[in-house]
Parts: structure tokens; C-alpha cells; sequence
């Protein structure tokens, strides 16, 4: 190779480097996976330390932003059975439904209700669904060294009217995300204990912030498997209702 050559194509490195989309697109591919499993617990720590503790089981299938995922509560026996289905799309938001055992009926989440607290942690029904690039406009706002931070303001509705990113350069992982809306910081998400599966550098803790509550949830990922073979058909409403 001349060194015409190499001085090019490293300066082109560079530039693509310096291209926000270009960063989450390669985050976004470096994570792919055909499926994911895991396992969470759940600790819901909200005004005077008081702890609430929660597990579920969290299954998907697809690619990013065209996925299917089934989260189910399977403790305490309060919200146990309790499920949401999400059927993500490339072009707009999710479509979402929760299942409660209790009253043996679902209900599909409105999309004006997005913003609202899922069973009592401190994410919101659209922090478990997954948009696809094309969803945002993207603008690198500092080059920090170990890490980018990236703006990201949503082409659809959302609750959010823009979030930041921080995404390490070594592994395109996040490191944290500040999400806001008009009147100021929502929710602040740390992302932490990353660790290889099958491949896929892969947080085991996530930690968020509800600044407006004075609330946090820690979730931790156990028995986290990439790539089994899930069928269409145990993400459908007639899953959920049977509790596959």
C-alpha cells in the first residue's frame, strides 16, 4: 500500500468516524442478534430508599428497530403474569399491548400514554421499544476522548424532544443516555458491567433515573442468551394471554 493510499484511507476512517449516523448505525450492528434471552432483577429504589424488588423474563426476536420482544413479570406475586407484548416497526412507533392476569384482559397502550411508568419502575412503555435509525436526526456534539456524545432528536412523536448519547469509541457501546423533553431532563440511563455473549459486548447493569420522581431502578441481566430459535408465534396476543 503507498503511503498516499494510507494517509487517504485513514483520513476517510476518520471522517466516517466523525459522521453521527454512521457511529449509531455501527453500535446498531455491532449488537445485532437474531434473538436475545434474559432473566432481570429489579430493584425499584424510590423516595426515603424505600426498595422494591422485581423480576422478569424478557424475549425477542428480529432485527433492530423490525422486532418482536415479550417481557413477563414473574415476581413478586403482585404483579406476577403480568406481560407486554412490543411489536416494533422501522418507520414508526411500536405497537404495544399488557396483558394482566388478574382481570384476564389486554389492553393495547395508547400512544399518548407512551410516557407513563410500566408497572411501577422507572422506565417509561417507549424506554422498552426500539427505533430504528431513520427514526432520528443524529449531530455530533463533542469528540471527549474515550467516548462521543451524540444529540438525538426523534422525526416522530415521542416523549423526548431530544436525548444524549455517549458512546465509547473502542467498542461503539453506550455509556450513558440524557433523555429530555420541553421543560428539562427526564431521565438519565447508566449503562455498566458490559461483558462479552456470544460475541456482543453487552451491559449487565442498567441503571435509570427518574430526575422528576427523585426515583431510580437498577436492573440486572442474568442468564443472558443471543440467537435461539423463538417462532413468530410466541410473540402474538394469544402468547401472552397464555403466558408462553
Amino acid at each position: 500500500m503507498s503511503r498516499v493510499l494510507a494517509v487517504t484511507l485513514a483520513l476517510a476512517g476518520c471522517a466516517w468516524a466523525q459522521d453521527p449516523r454512521q457511529i449509531i448505525i455501527e453500535v446498531q450492528k455491532r449488537q445485532h442478534s437474531d434473538s436475545q434471552r434474559y432473566e432481570g432483577t429489579l430493584e425499584v429504589i424510590g423516595g426515603g430508599n424505600k426498595v422494591a424488588t422485581k423480576s422478569w423474563i424478557f424475549q425477542r426476536m428480529g432485527s433492530f428497530g423490525n422486532s418482536k420482544s415479550v417481557l413477563r413479570f414473574t415476581a413478586p406475586a403482585d404483579v406476577k403474569g403480568v406481560a407486554l407484548l412490543i411489536v416494533n416497526h422501522p418507520d414508526r412507533a411500536s405497537d404495544q399491548w399488557m396483558w394482566t392476569p388478574s382481570i384476564g384482559r389486554d389492553r393495547r397502550i395508547a400512544l399518548q400514554d407512551r410516557s407513563t411508568r410500566f408497572f411501577g419502575t422507572d422506565f417509561s412503555f417507549e424506554d422498552l421499544e426500539e427505533r430504528d435509525v431513520d427514526q432520528f436526526d443524529f449531530k455530533l456534539l463533542a469528540d471527549e476522548g474515550v467516548a462521543w456524545k451524540i444529540e438525538s432528536k426523534p422525526r416522530k412523536k415521542s416523549q423526548y424532544a431530544y436525548s444524549y448519547f455517549w458512546i465509547k469509541k473502542d467498542n461503539y457501546t453506550f455509556v450513558k443516555v440524557e433523555a429530555y423533553d420541553s421543560k428539562g431532563l427526564v431521565r438519565v440511563i447508566d449503562y455498566k458491567d458490559y461483558k462479552q455473549s456470544a460475541g456482543i459486548w453487552t451491559a449487565h447493569t442498567t441503571e435509570v433515573f427518574d430526575m422528576r420522581r427523585n426515583s431510580r431502578t437498577i436492573l440486572k441481566y442474568g442468564k443472558l442468551e443471543y440467537n435461539l430459535p423463538f417462532k413468530d408465534d410466541e410473540f402474538t396476543l394469544q402468547a401472552l394471554r397464555r403466558g408462553l
